[in-house]
């Protein structure tokens, strides 16, 4: 299955053709008075449009409109990965019409690998809902020949390595294989992952670290190739394609994802957010599209995910200091 029959699958080309602002879902059969009017829902997203977290969106934004029974618009806001839109979600009106997929990594890398008045606190959120997690997958171009890690080792050269931004899982899982193995690299970000996979095909760099779901299409296609997931077991999409872990470099890096509100959003608001999300994640399409785009379900409540991404924060912390990580700069 292509990303481009995923989408289509789902109804959703045409909302990923239009550009700037994002799309729009008339509302569907549910009652406009009970939430709480009809006014439309703005879901923000912190990268361009076409990445996992852009499709994320989309394809919960037609089930979520159907069941409330207001227009639902994606607004694609990339920088900074995820920080810009999300520093503007916490200034909008608590009252549930303006919400966004969060990235996990900009709760729990990004902290590392910026200064601390710039990182982003989950603390002055609401989190309505957990979404789904999603691992990396190290890629070259097959005419680099590099297939292996002992490849890219023995190329005897400083390697560049695109990521998907500073602060990001791309980042981390890839300079945690880098500095492990020994291999002199210098990281290139990228504003998510369409252009860092561009910029590998283009051989802009030499390897890149991508999301499973966004790399689908062009392994399927022989136009990447797989080197190594970060995953911690090797996903059924790729069953020979060995895990970082496997080769004995310690990476347990994951993005996640989650839906969240301005702080103070009101509980019988982020309640009927919640249960509509739920409608949403059981639906036959949207289990088929994270079948499709390899993504493991994290649908869990609000608190339950702001623990789990406090403990990341903590564990990432750890981990960086034991491996003398500094993100953001050259490994």
């Amino acid at each position: 299955m292509t990303r481009k029959l995923v989408v289509s699958g789902l109804g959703l080309a045409l909302a990923l053709a239009v550009s700037g602002c994002g799309s729009n879902l008339d509302g569907g059969s549910g009652d406009t008075a009970d939430f709480p009017g009809g006014d439309p829902i703005t879901i923000y997203v912190g990268a361009d449009p076409g990445g996992s977290t852009d499709l994320i969106a989309r394809a919960l934004a037609e089930p979520v409109s159907d069941d409330l029974g207001v227009a639902v618009t994606v607004e694609n806001k990339p920088g900074a990965n995820g920080a810009l839109a999300a520093k503007e979600l916490a200034g909008k009106k608590a009252d549930g019409h303006t919400i966004m997929v969060f990235n996990g990594s900009l709760a729990f890398i990004t902290p590392l690998a910026v200064p601390e008045d710039e990182a982003v606190d989950i603390a002055d959120y609401e989190i309505i809902t957990g979404v789904s997690q999603d691992d990396y997958v190290l890629v070259s171009a097959p005419s680099s020949n590099l297939k292996t890690v002992a490849d890219i080792k023995a190329a005897n050269k400083t390697i560049k390595y695109g990521t998907t931004g500073v602060g990001t899982g791309s980042e981390l899982s890839s300079a945690l294989l880098f500095g492990q193995a020994g291999i002199p690299a210098t990281a290139v970000p990228f504003d998510g992952g369409n252009p860092t996979l561009t910029a590998v095909l283009g051989g802009q760099v030499d390897v890149g670290a991508i999301q499973l779901g966004e790399a689908v299409e062009q392994i399927e296609a022989g136009k990447l190739t797989p080197i190594v997931t970060f995953a911690e077991e090797r996903p059924s999409y790729l069953p020979d394609t060995p895990t970082a872990i496997e080769a004995g470099y310690d990476t347990p890096v994951q993005q996640s994802r989650a839906i969240f509100a301005p702080k103070g959003t009101p509980k019988e608001v982020l309640d009927k957010l919640r249960a509509s999300f739920e409608k949403g994640f059981g639906t036959d399409a949207y289990k088929k599209f994270n079948t499709d785009n390899q993504l493991t379900p994290n649908e869990v409540d609000g608190e339950t995910l702001r623990t789990q991404w406090t403990d990341n924060l903590d564990k990432y912390r750890g981990i960086v200091k034991q491996y003398n990580i500094t993100l953001g700069e050259q490994q």
